[in-house]
C-alpha cells in the first residue's frame, strides 16, 4: 500500500497494492473467515439441533472474503479523505458513498457466493431472510467493519508516511553532508587555499582592510561549510556565501575573472539548496581555468508563474569541450540529487550553452505560496 502526502489534495487518488499483499489479505480473510465459522459452529454444538457443519463455515468465509476483496473501497475513501483537514463536506460525503457502496456489494456478492457454494453441496436454497431487516442488519455490521477497516488503513498509511519522511530525511542529511564534505573539500584544495594564502599575505602590509576581509570571507566560507545543517537557506544568504567564494576565487584569478549578477526584485527571500549557486560557479570556473582572457560568470534569478530560475551561465568552453579539470565531476550530479530529494519532479536542472558558446546551467525551483501570491 502506498501512503497519502502529507498535504490535503483535491487531486482524486487510487490505493496501489501489489499481488503479494493482495493474496496476503486474501489468505488473511480466508483464515478468519474459517475462525469465525468454527466460533459459529461451535455454538451451534451447544443447542439440541446443530444441524449441518457446513453453512456455518460457508456463512463466515463468503462474508470475510467478500469484506477483503471490498477493501480498495475504504482505501480509497482514506486516500481521499484522511482526515476532517479535507473539510466536514469532502470527508462526510466520500466516506457516505463509499460504505453505500461497500454494504450493498457485501452483501450482493456474499449473498450470490452462497447460493452458489449450498448449491454445490446440495445443501437446497440459501435464504438471506426478509430483505426489510436483513438489509438493515447486515448495514449495522458493515458500519462496524468498514469503520475499523478504515480506522487499520488509516493508521498503515501514517506509518508508512512517517517511514518515508524519515528515510527522506536521513537521505536529504546524508546528501547535504555530501555537499558539505565538497564544498569543504572545494575551499581546502591545496591551489585554491594556496593562492588565497598568498594573496592574503602579499596584501597584509599594504591593504589591511582587504586583507581583514578575506580573512573573514574564508573562516566564514569554513564555518558554513562545518556548522550548516538545514538543506536549504534563502537566496540571499546563498549569494552573501557565493559572494564570499568568489573573492577568494579573485586571489587566484584576479582580473581575468568577472561574475555579474541579475537578480530580480522579491526572489532573495526564496529558498535554495545551500551551496548551490557556489557549485554552479566552481563549476564554470574549475573548467575554464586555463582560460587567457576574461572569464565571464553570470548569475540571474528571475520568476516565471508558480516557479522560478535559477541561472548561471559562462563565457567559456562549454559543454563536452576537453576540460583542464580533474576528478569525477560531481557538482551537478550531486545538486541534481539534492533537488529531487526536496521537491520531486517540481524542481529540476538543465544544462545547455550560452549565447558565446559557454555552458549554462538552469536550477528551476518552486516558488514559496507567499512570494509567489504577492507578485
Amino acid at each position: 500500500m502506498k501512503a497519502w502526502d502529507d498535504a490535503p489534495s483535491t487531486r482524486w487518488r487510487w490505493p496501489q497494492l501489489r499481488v503479494r499483499t493482495a493474496l496476503k489479505l486474501l489468505a488473511f480473510g480466508l483464515a478468519l473467515g474459517v475462525w469465525q465459522g468454527s466460533a459459529v459452529r461451535l455454538s451451534q454444538l451447544m443447542g439440541s439441533h446443530p444441524g449441518h457443519w457446513a453453512p456455518a463455515f460457508i456463512w463466515e468465509v463468503t462474508s470475510a472474503l467478500t469484506i477483503t476483496l471490498l477493501l480498495p473501497l475504504p482505501m480509497t475513501a482514506v486516500l481521499n479523505a484522511p482526515s476532517l483537514r479535507v473539510g466536514w463536506a469532502r470527508f462526510l460525503g466520500i466516506h457516505a458513498a463509499a460504505f453505500i457502496l461497500f454494504t450493498s456489494l457485501h452483501v450482493a456478492v456474499m449473498a450470490g457466493l452462497r447460493h452458489a457454494v449450498y448449491a454445490l453441496l446440495e445443501l437446497g436454497d440459501y435464504d438471506l431472510g426478509p430483505p426489510v431487516y436483513a438489509l438493515p442488519m447486515e448495514a449495522q455490521k458493515d458500519l462496524v467493519t468498514y469503520g475499523l477497516s478504515c480506522a487499520v488503513i488509516a493508521l498503515l498509511y501514517e506509518w508508512q508516511a512517517r517511514q518515508a519522511r524519515a528515510l527522506h530525511a536521513a537521505e536529504l542529511e546524508g546528501e547535504l553532508k555530501a555537499a558539505q564534505l565538497q564544498s569543504l573539500t572545494g575551499q581546502l584544495h591545496p591551489h585554491f587555499l594556496f593562492n588565497a594564502l598568498h594573496t592574503i599575505g602579499s596584501v597584509m602590509y599594504e591593504d589591511l582592510s582587504r586583507t581583514d576581509r578575506l580573512l573573514s570571507d574564508l573562516g566564514q566560507l569554513l564555518r558554513a561549510s562545518l556548522e550548516r545543517t538545514e538543506p536549504t537557506w534563502t537566496l540571499s544568504e546563498e549569494r552573501g556565501h557565493t559572494e564570499r567564494f568568489v573573492a577568494l576565487l579573485a586571489a587566484r584569478f584576479g582580473d581575468r575573472l568577472e561574475v555579474r549578477w541579475d537578480v530580480a526584485p522579491g526572489l532573495e527571500s526564496q529558498r535554495v539548496p545551500c551551496f548551490a549557486l557556489q557549485t554552479l560557479v566552481e563549476n564554470a570556473v574549475k573548467h575554464n581555468q586555463d582560460r587567457v582572457g576574461v572569464l565571464e560568470v553570470r548569475i540571474r534569478a528571475r520568476a516565471e508563474a508558480d516557479r522560478w530560475a535559477l541561472e548561471v551561465e559562462d563565457t567559456g568552453r562549454g559543454f563536452g569541450a576537453p576540460s583542464p579539470a580533474s576528478g569525477p565531476g560531481v557538482g551537478l550530479t550531486q545538486l541534481g540529487r539534492v533537488l529531487t530529494l526536496l521537491h520531486g519532479d517540481r524542481a529540476r536542472l538543465e544544462r545547455g550553452a550560452g549565447p558565446e558558446g559557454g555552458a549554462r546551467v538552469t536550477v528551476w525551483l518552486p516558488r514559496e505560496a507567499a512570494q509567489a501570491d504577492a507578485s
